[in-house]
Formats: C-alpha cells, sequence, structure tokens
C-alpha cells in the first residue's frame, strides 16, 4: 500500500444465499436463491447513502450476482478479482463436507498459527496475501472515497481479523458473518482499522 494522504473507507460483505451445483464440496461459484437476490437488494440500500465509488467482487458466481444487483442500485460499476474469493476446498473436493474437512485448519488460523494448510490447498499466510494485495490495491485506487468489496465468510473472518491492526486473529471465532453483513475498515499511511462488524462498531481495546 502507498502512503495514502486520505484513508480509503471499504465495505466488505458477504455474498447473498447462494445454491450450489452439488452437495459435494467444491470450488465451483453457485448462484444466488430468490432470497439471496433479496438480501443484495437490502445491501445496497444500506450502503446507499456511503456514495459507493465502486463495487468489486470476487470471481464465484455467487459474489459477482451480488455485486452486480447491488451496482446496479447505486448507479455504479463492478470489478473483479480473483484475490477476493474463499479458500479452495483443496484435497477435500468431491467430498459431503462431513465432518467438516476445515475446521482443524480454520482454527489453528484463528489461533495465529498462519503456516496451517488446507490439505491440498493454501495455508493461512498465502490467503492473507491474496486478499491484502486486493485491498491494498481498492485502497490506492479509491483515496478519500467509499467502496464496496462482496465476498466470502470464512476468507473475510480469517483475513480481515490478521489485517486490522485493531483486531486479533481470534476475533471471529464466536463473530461469524451472516450473508449481505457488512464489515466497514478503512486503510491509511499505517494500514488497516476495522471499524464494524457485523453491525456491531469496533474500538481500538478489541485487539
Amino acid at each position: 500500500m502507498s502512503d495514502l494522504q486520505c484513508a480509503a473507507r471499504v465495505f466488505v460483505a458477504r455474498h447473498g444465499e447462494a445454491d450450489y451445483e452439488s452437495e459435494l464440496l467444491s470450488d465451483a461459484g453457485g448462484w444466488l436463491t430468490p432470497l439471496g437476490r433479496d438480501q443484495a437488494g437490502v445491501l445496497a440500500a444500506s450502503v446507499s447513502g456511503e456514495r459507493i465509488a465502486r463495487v468489486w467482487t470476487s470471481d464465484m458466481a455467487r459474489a459477482v450476482q451480488t455485486g452486480e444487483i447491488v451496482a446496479a442500485q447505486l448507479g455504479t460499476d463492478v470489478i473483479v478479482r480473483t484475490g477476493l474469493r474463499e479458500f479452495g476446498v483443496g484435497d477435500a473436493a468431491g467430498t459431503t463436507g462431513d465432518p467438516d474437512p476445515f475446521a482443524e485448519t480454520f482454527a489453528a488460523w484463528l489461533d495465529g498459527d498462519l503456516a496451517a494448510r488446507i490439505p491440498g490447498g493454501e495455508s493461512g499466510t498465502e490467503v492473507v496475501e491474496r486478499y491484502a494485495a486486493v485491498l491494498d490495491e481498492i485502497a490506492d485506487s479509491h483515496r478519500g472515497e467509499s467502496v464496496l468489496v462482496i465476498s466470502h465468510g470464512g476468507v473475510m473472518c480469517m483475513a480481515l481479523s490478521a489485517l486490522a491492526r485493531n483486531l486479533t486473529l481470534s476475533h471471529s471465532r464466536d463473530l461469524p458473518v451472516p450473508h449481505c453483513e457488512v464489515v466497514a475498515v478503512e486503510a491509511d499511511a499505517d494500514g488497516w482499522v476495522a471499524r464494524s462488524w457485523a453491525g456491531r462498531p469496533i474500538t481500538w481495546n478489541d485487539r
């Protein structure tokens, strides 16, 4: 992130409720349910007073669809970045997901062990690095502006907790992000600061 004279305000939202091509785990994008589309409309209304300059989304279909609905209501455009996508399922692809094949690794991430890796997939460090690269691009492109980012619950909880200097990695352990709820962060020359988490204000003392 380059030196920022004016902080970028970034509202990171989870996509709307989705259906998927199969009940088996995969990295396929899914698509929004009717409820998910309604949730996207509510999200658009909730940020309409923020003068959103642009909507950025992950490349997964459920995120792109959410972003397009919101952008249409706000009268702005959409930029897609792979770095905003959910962490990959790795070797769990094609399984039922029961028991949860990610629970141990995700718990290790929240405990601070970002070297832990999804079997056949990414380490926590790799997830945070590719997510941070996109957020830094957004911050550099939108100094003094507000931006909406559409992403995914797992990667949001881990990466945003890792990047915000007023949060701990374990912050999201009991604070999941529901569909189309928002984590608000700001970027300045010193890095990222969280301002709210799914409607809950964040103070500096939350670290």
